[in-house]
């Protein structure tokens, strides 16, 4: 018996399956196991143990198997490899664990919002609440998912949030901690079997995640450009993604009065156009501000007859009267919120468009360097998408904060498994293809570093936005950076031409060659670190800012 037989004769044989249980009676559920308590609007609270606050990118493991292996980069520090063996017997422990629960809980769902490849996903749980986050979180079943590549290849998800495994069992399987015990808690992916499982993690976005992951390692082979990115379409149609690590703006810019939202985290690039991945949004709720994000905040703490909410928030302070505390982060920072995406204003049901006319990535540049705004060529995109920069301040406690430069491939680096030359020749491809246009937005310091200069002014961020989504920066004339191999327009409607070299906007010049040099050699030896030894184009390497 294959393994996906062995899951359905499980569920089959158990005494009290909830499959694909109406919204309403999966909230209702939750309640009643005491997963969740009922915040004052109707939205449901709940807090997971201290391991669980957060991803566990160590104990996130990817099975080592003949037939994908030699499509993932094991050289990329968040692929680990786990032999066929241990998976094995984790699934063989997930399904013992899941026999003798009172009660599980079956959905189906898809992720991706285009048929002609969305993943059918059958999740396996005893906890209500993961059963209401997939229905937040991942799609209905289309109706014509027969066009589906995936069709009759469900993936299965087995998620035992608060179980855990035998240390002693896996001992020298799994992660050795800090104690000298070893981890008992495993996030794990079997590509080519389409089975994962969530075994002692309760953090929701495990979950979501994993599927993500799936999705990037499947989709390439299918002809589909999987994004860690935000997606809108103007009035016209004319469809924009946003790529951007935390911290760059990458909510608040896609957040466009002007234009509907796909989606805010997950989209696929096929031969159709631009889709969501998702059904929902997961935001990060901490210090939200409601006049700065009305949109999300309403989303989350509108109120409603909990029955009919099923917004979830997730490591959030909430005090006896039901009310939350968004400020408060002493349990943790990294508090979330699942809702549908039907929840926000303005958005496009469908979640999928044309093929994008305008891409923009997204960086907080705090060496104050970087041009606020810059077209890339095809192949300045490709390099540009393989570093994934920003840069992070240090933390404050010793008085000292200085920017450390960071990278993240394809701006999402946790979740992209393949040999990077798959994503970045894709990249590359369809711009060519689909005369897409690829700007870089600097939405970090300017003046200065850190700490000199000030942070690029949101009103001159989007007029750039603008500019670039209008068509405007077609029509101007441009330089080269030859430090940062990029190109930088002269001129941009809304914005002074001062500001657009970020040499002029320095007092002194010769710190500013300095910042820009050390950044520049800063981006050459992360290169060769991680793809000095990869099949990456000549043409693509010596668009490297400091090549």
């Amino acid at each position: 018996m294959d393994l996906k037989s062995k899951v359905l004769d499980i569920v089959s044989k158990h005494d009290n399956v909830l499959e694909n249980i109406d919204r309403q009676i999966m909230i209702q559920e939750s309640v009643d196991n005491k997963e969740v308590i009922i915040g004052a609007c109707g939205a449901l609270a709940t807090w997971t143990p201290t391991e669980s606050t957060g991803r566990s990118p160590k104990d996130t493991l990817i099975v080592k198997r003949p037939i994908s292996e030699e499509n993932i980069d094991w050289t990329s520090p968040n692929n680990i490899p786990v032999d066929q063996e241990t998976f094995d017997m984790i699934f063989e422990d997930a399904l013992i664990a899941l026999n003798n629960k009172e009660k599980l809980y079956v959905t189906d769902r898809v992720i991706g919002a285009d048929s002609s490849y969305s993943l059918p996903v059958k999740t396996i749980t005893d906890f209500a609440l993961t059963a209401l986050f997939t229905d937040n979180m991942f799609r209905p079943v289309p109706e014509d998912l027969n066009k589906s590549v995936f069709y009759q290849n469900d993936f299965y998800l087995l998620t035992l949030p608060y179980d855990k495994l035998n240390k002693e069992k896996y001992q020298g399987r799994l992660r050795k901690l800090d104690d000298g015990t070893t981890s008992d808690m495993a996030v794990i992916m079997d590509f080519d079997r389409k089975i994962g499982i969530v075994f002692g993690s309760a953090y929701m976005g495990s979950v979501k995640k994993l599927m993500f992951t799936v999705m990037n390692y499947l989709l390439p082979f299918e002809e589909v450009l999987p994004l860690h990115c935000s997606a809108n379409e103007g009035k016209g149609g004319d469809s924009a993604l946003l790529l951007g690590l935390s911290g760059t703006g990458k909510t608040t810019l896609s957040a466009d009065p002007k234009r509907a939202l796909l989606g805010d985290d997950e989209h696929g690039w096929g031969d159709q156009g631009i889709a969501n991945f998702e059904n929902g949004c997961y935001a990060k709720m901490i210090d939200i501000n409601p006049r700065k994000e009305p949109d999300i905040y309403d989303a989350v703490m509108h109120t409603d007859d909990y029955l009919h909410h099923g917004a979830i928030v997730e490591n959030a302070m909430i005090y006896p009267t039901g009310e939350f505390d968004y400020n408060d982060d002493r349990f943790t920072p990294n508090s979330r919120a699942s809702y549908p995406l039907v929840y926000l204003k303005n958005i496009k049901e469908s979640s999928t468009s044309g093929h994008p006319k305008t891409i923009l990535f997204l960086t907080a540049d705090a060496y104050g360097v970087i041009p606020p705004v810059a077209k890339l060529s095809p192949e300045q995109a490709m390099l540009w998408f393989l570093m994934g920069y920003t840069s992070k301040l240090a933390g404050t406690e010793t008085g000292v904060t200085t920017p450390k430069a960071t990278f993240s491939r394809f701006f999402g680096q946790p979740f992209m498994p393949c040999n990077p030359d798959i994503y970045a020749n894709m990249l590359g491809e369809k711009m060519e293809r689909h005369h897409t246009n690829v700007y870089l937005i600097n939405t970090g310091w300017s003046g200065g570093p850190y700490g000199i200069g000030k942070r690029m002014d949101i009103t001159m961020t989007r007029a750039m936005v603008d500019a670039a989504l209008s068509g405007d920066l077609e029509n101007v004339n441009y330089i080269e950076d030859e430090l940062f191999h990029v190109m930088v327009p002269q001129s941009c409607p809304g914005v002074p031409d001062e500001i657009l070299n970020p040499k002029n906007t320095w007092d002194d010049k010769e710190a500013y060659e300095n910042q820009a040099k050390e950044l520049a050699m800063k981006f050459s030896k992360a290169f060769d670190k991680a793809y000095g030894h990869k099949d990456i184009r000549k043409e693509v390497i010596l668009q490297c800012p400091g090549k």
